[in-house]
């Protein structure tokens, strides 16, 4: 199957990216091709899936196809063992000055198999200004045969020199038909099972596939949906964020913790030390720099489930707002007509208007240091009907 078949909806941006795959294989027509390219789109377009399928047309070694996902390149781009391409991808706030010095001493290697040395940096957006400074120096002087793809969710999240740079090639989000079919040709699932985890992930094509492939993962979110719109006083409000968090930070523990052993064990090992044994003081920097790393995922980790939660809670709003307007839409939530006519009917347009505001302003929140527990709880009163 070609590696173009994994980019969902993108037509125009697939269309670029071929254009250039076919020009860098011409010497002599290369005007379409670029050293620097900047990828973009909302959460969910499917940015890195469009870079990964760029970067496999470059090295791909069919005779004639640009990507064509049997060859032995395109297979190792897919897997992310191709020794020609440096992946980088954090989950991480930001990334740091010396992970870039990192991908910046790689991109001055020659390539050693594949035709281009090619950089994919899945999280360009998550740099500060000084670090960004430090990648545009690179991305300056790049040697012949070094391409640097960068992804992130829009040009304004990058600064001005580095995106005046690069090409910019911009994604949409995918129409929820064809990100259905993609789910049915990868999970050979039904069309109304395919066509409700898009419409509920809203098109985001990681959400949709965790929605097919985790077991009770609709089950769970409609019965968080529908609990948190049950709450019938401030005492019962409180009551369920504490137990909603605390069971979302042992959730997040729970898999952090195999995570980071597994780390430091790998760490140890490239230190040249068993399970067991101690890491000397000379070496303990090292364990305390991933430790730290650690810590900043975890912080991460913990809010990024209770920022779907709000974004699922607009999405619902969203739905009861078309109802209470009697508009004709099909709605986000499929299969949650029960729930969205119990609300729509209680409550009327001005408070639905209300509860969307309430919600954004937690969104906004959770972004900040304020207190998790006073954010959600500060919700939960402002939902009561």
């Amino acid at each position: 199957m070609s590696s173009w078949a994994e980019v969902v909806g993108q037509e125009q941006a697939v269309g670029v990216l071929q254009a250039a795959a076919q020009a860098a294989r011409n010497p002599q027509s290369q005007r379409a091709m670029t050293h620097a390219w900047l990828i973009t789109g909302p959460p969910g377009s499917g940015r890195s899936v469009a870079a990964r399928a760029f970067v496999a047309a470059l090295q791909c070694s069919h005779p004639t196809e640009n990507g064509c996902g049997n060859c032995e390149d395109c297979r190792q781009v897919w897997a992310k063992t191709h020794p020609d391409v440096t992946d980088f991808a954090t989950e991480k706030s930001i990334i740091s000055v010396e992970e870039v010095r990192s991908f910046m001493h790689a991109a001055q290697t020659a390539p050693s198999r594949g035709k281009w040395r090619v950089i994919l940096l899945e999280d360009a957006d998550r740099m500060v200004e000084r670090t960004s400074n430090l990648l545009l120096k690179a991305i300056e002087e790049p040697p012949a045969r070094t391409v640097w793809v960068l992804c992130a969710p829009s040009p304004e999240d990058l600064i001005t020199t580095i995106r005046s740079r690069c090409r910019q090639v911009n994604l949409r989000v995918p129409p929820v038909k064809d990100v259905a079919q993609l789910l049915m040709r990868k999970h050979a699932v039904e069309w109304e099972t395919a066509y409700q985890a898009a419409s509920l992930a809203q098109s985001h094509i990681g959400i949709a596939h965790r929605l097919i492939t985790e077991e009770g993962r609709v089950e769970q979110r409609y019965q968080q949906l529908a609990d948190l719109l049950q709450i019938e006083n401030v005492g019962e409000a409180i009551f369920y964020v504490e137990e909603m968090l605390k069971e979302n930070k042992q959730q997040v523990e729970e898999e952090l913790a195999t995570r980071n052993a597994r780390e430091e064990a790998e760490l140890k090992r490239i230190l040249g030390l068993t399970d067991r044994e101690k890491v000397p003081p000379a070496m303990r920097s090292q364990l305390t720099q991933l430790q730290e790393e650690q810590k900043r995922r975890a912080v991460r980790a913990v809010k990024d489930p209770l920022d779907q939660l709000l974004v699922n809670l607009l999405s619902f709003f969203r739905d009861v707002v078309v109802m209470q307007a009697g508009v004709n839409h099909p709605p986000i939530n499929q299969g949650y007509q029960d729930l969205l006519v119990a609300v729509a009917l209680s409550s009327t347009l001005q408070d639905t208007y209300r509860k969307v505001n309430a919600i954004e302003i937690a969104r906004k929140r959770l972004q900040s240091n304020t207190s998790v527990n006073l954010i959600f709880e500060a919700l939960a009163v402002e939902l009561i009907q």
